[in-house]
């Protein structure tokens, strides 16, 4: 059986699977959420925000923004090689795609110690509460993203490997998320206020 095969022409398939679009769907909605709330407390507290905004590296998140989408353009690569069969050249993409996500990762600690080192913690203020638990819960995505980067990755490489598209396609659907949740959070918290 070829595991490379999906029935494209089934309206009710989504890559990566239903469930995988559901989690999405929950996460967005999730982040959305907090999305809203952070600009309606903006409104309330523009003098706050806008100075605490001041606070940020916006240099750190524009460069962060570019590691996640060139490893997010690494990921796409990754599963049109599985599509083609070809799972070295994927693994080579899948590789890439943990770079950009390691770099991310640690630009992302250089961050967090600067803001610790300042003494800005979680409860600094109500942009910081927003700014922590957003950007905190972003990187438990992330890490949880590599994990399955590199567990998908370890599959799609051994002998007699039963790692499908669709399983290939699942981690691509999650990193993608987590690179649609970035797009969100940059701007809104380092650009705007």
């Amino acid at each position: 059986m070829n595991t490379n095969k999906i029935d494209y022409k089934n309206i009710y398939y989504p890559p990566g699977g239903i469930l995988m679009w559901i989690i999405i769907f929950l996460e967005l909605l999730t982040f959305g959420m907090a999305l809203v709330a952070f600009v309606y407390y903006g409104k309330e507290q523009p003098e706050l925000f806008h100075q605490s905004r001041m606070q940020l590296n916006s240099t750190f998140g524009a460069i962060n923004t570019i590691f996640l989408l060139t490893s997010g353009f690494f990921m796409a690569n990754a599963v049109m090689e599985f599509k083609s069969n070809n799972r070295y050249k994927s693994s080579q993409y899948f590789k890439l795609t943990m770079i950009g996500g390691s770099l991310f990762l640690l630009l992302k600690g250089v961050e967090y110690y600067h803001k610790i080192d300042s003494g800005i913690t979680l409860d600094t203020n109500m942009f910081f509460t927003f700014y922590w638990m957003l950007t905190g819960f972003h990187l438990i995505h992330v890490i949880m993203g590599m994990i399955i980067l590199i567990w998908t990755n370890y599959g799609m490489m051994k002998k007699n490997s039963d790692t499908g598209i669709d399983d290939v396609e699942a981690c691509a659907s999650f990193w993608h998320m987590c690179d649609l949740i970035w797009l969100l959070l940059f701007p809104v918290l380092y650009l705007i206020f």
